[in-house]
């Protein structure tokens, strides 16, 4: 009976150690008398980064966009849309520190020349001949709140922005007078359209739906 005391023992221990290898590959645990079964923590759900973004601004106009989000923090657009005399585009990149809320934003677009004379007339300031080529590039700098993260995002983004372009038939646009500005028979002659830039405040109204 005392030889088989050693042996006993040792085959208790042999079954032990043939266990624990078992135990760790189904990753189950003892606490207590009660068995636990360690899980993998769920992974956090990746949010979409495709989607289409439609705004409508000053001097933006109206501009549809296809946009991407590589990261929660960036978001890269590109697209194009109309200011109501012609057709133009835009490309720009936002940040956003938080993933949402407070955002900056910086843009650049333009417009091909078009005949402004009808919009000109509808909102009220007539006509002139200087409208007849109207067309422009900008620069937007925005601070802004987007409001949204994952599927749907509304934003309103303000600033400032810089246009540039060119005045066509400037001396058409400027009545002959003489010396006493009454009407007269001297002409003012421009052999070359003048630049011009203007620097002015910057406001659009947005929303972007994620697809994928």
């Amino acid at each position: 009976m005392r030889h088989n005391i050693p042996t006993a023992l040792a085959t208790a221990a042999l079954l032990v150690g043939l266990l624990r290898p078992a135990a760790a590959q189904t990753e189950e645990a003892v606490h207590g008398n009660l068995p636990v079964v360690l899980a993998p923590a769920p992974s956090p759900k990746r949010l979409p980064r495709f989607g289409v973004m439609a705004d409508v601004g000053l001097p933006d106009g109206l501009i549809a966009s296809l946009t991407i989000r590589p990261w929660k923090w960036l978001r890269l657009a590109a697209g194009g849309g109309t200011n109501f005399v012609s057709g133009g585009w835009r490309a720009g990149i936002t940040l956003l520190p938080l993933g949402e809320g407070p955002s900056a934003s910086f843009e650049y677009g333009g417009y091909q020349e078009g005949d402004a004379n009808p919009l000109s007339r509808t909102v009220g300031f007539g006509s002139s001949p200087a409208l007849q080529r109207f067309g422009y590039q900008y620069m937007n700098a925005h601070l802004g709140l987007d409001l949204g993260s994952r599927r749907c995002v509304f934003f309103i983004h303000g600033g400032i922005t810089m246009l540039r372009g060119q005045i066509h038939n400037l001396d058409a646009s400027i009545p002959a007078t003489n010396a006493d500005n009454t009407s007269g028979t001297t002409e003012v002659v421009v052999r070359q359209d003048p630049n011009a830039k203007a620097v002015g405040p910057s406001l659009k109204l947005g929303l972007i739906v994620y697809i994928r």
